[in-house]
């Protein structure tokens, strides 16, 4: 279905039913006002006086109705002008134009529902979404027409729910509220909250999860050389957050390696933090931070079981490794070579592999 999102033009307009006409199909127009549709209905029938124009809403009666949509799959009714009545439960493949009048005012997920009703047989369907001339539209309309014309493939209900998702805000589940602002803190981040919610409420306790900021002096990204397109970066952005373990970090990188060719050392970076993030939250661990040569490790309390397995960690590390006591404990390492993110890597998987065993 190619989706036109314009401001209203009756040449334009003029020419869309026309040319659908000439192919011999039909057309929906769609006009959501019961009070003022056999107006609009009228003017259409002026534009076409030689084709057969019915009106359909939810105040008719059922047998009126039920005649109208009859006719309509029989190809006796050329132009339908109808309210969202045909949202749902509408199949007539020989309708392949439809013209949407003040679309700004409708939602995302019901202009997708209703282009949905085009497009339903191999021939070219066209929608043409229109809001009135010189109309300044608010943000959310806007946001919302610019998806519902950018997601125009197969199999985009599932993208046009969650951005609805984002545009509107997901609302209080628990309560009265049907507003909210989701796309602030992101959509795996809503549902993480919503599984605490949940869990709060059939009384399971769960433990806080620590969480550690890790600031090295390194590049750590993904070029744009290695992986240019959008929506496949943001997965392996993805996929680098959740590593948990060595495993994950290893399958990661035969991952890339198999999908993309070698790694970059920004991305090699990225990914090491990643995965010290991960293993400092398990020690206990809460901020590391570098300055020059000098990474600095922040623990809430450091026991004695715990300096003896730094002490003990590697024989490289013999010197450069300093603790501090007072109301925020501490211990420091000096790194010894240029590969920060990887040394801090292995020096915390040596200190983890003690703690635990």
């Amino acid at each position: 279905v190619r989706t036109y999102v314009m401001e209203y033009n009756d040449a334009v307009i003029y020419d869309a039913i026309k040319k659908e006409l000439m192919r011999n199909g039909q057309v929906f127009y769609i006009y959501n006002r019961v009070e003022s549709i056999h107006s609009v209905a009228k003017k259409i029938s002026d534009m076409f006086p030689e084709c057969n124009v019915a009106v359909a809403h939810g105040k008719l009666a059922r047998e009126k109705m039920e005649d109208i949509f009859y006719k309509m799959s029989l190809g006796e009714i050329d132009i339908l002008v109808c309210t969202t009545i045909i949202e749902t439960g509408i199949d007539i493949p020989n309708v392949n134009t439809m013209i949407i009048e003040n679309s700004d005012y409708f939602g995302l997920s019901q202009l997708y529902q209703l282009r949905g009703r085009v497009g339903r047989s191999a021939r070219l369907a066209y929608c043409y979404m229109t809001y009135r001339q010189n109309k300044s539209i608010s943000e959310v309309s806007e946001k919302r027409l610019k998806a519902i014309k950018g997601f125009t493939e197969f199999g985009s209900g599932f993208k046009i729910a969650v951005r609805d998702l984002e545009i509107r805000g997901a609302g209080n589940i628990l309560g009265s509220q049907q507003h909210g602002h989701m796309g602030t803190v992101g959509y795996d981040m809503y549902l993480q909250l919503l599984q605490e919610a949940v869990k709060e409420k059939q009384g399971i306790v769960t433990q806080e999860k620590a969480v550690c900021q890790v600031e090295l002096k390194v590049s750590a990204f993904i070029p744009d050389g290695y992986i240019s397109d959008h929506n496949t970066k943001i997965e392996i952005y993805k996929k680098i957050s959740l590593i948990e373990n060595k495993e994950d970090l290893e399958e990661l990188e035969e991952e890339l390696t198999d999908r993309f060719s070698k790694i970059p050392r920004e991305t090699k970076n990225l990914m090491c933090i990643s995965y010290i993030r991960c293993m400092c939250e398990k020690i206990g661990i809460y901020d590391v931070n570098q300055l020059g040569e000098t990474v600095t490790f922040r623990k809430n309390e450091i026991t004695n079981e715990f300096v003896s397995a730094v002490l003990t960690a590697d024989r490289r590390y013999k010197g450069k490794v300093l603790f501090g006591a007072g109301a925020k404990p501490y211990f420091s390492l000096r790194t010894v070579s240029v590969d920060t993110a990887h040394e801090i890597m292995e020096f915390m998987e040596k200190i983890l592999n003690l703690c635990y065993n």
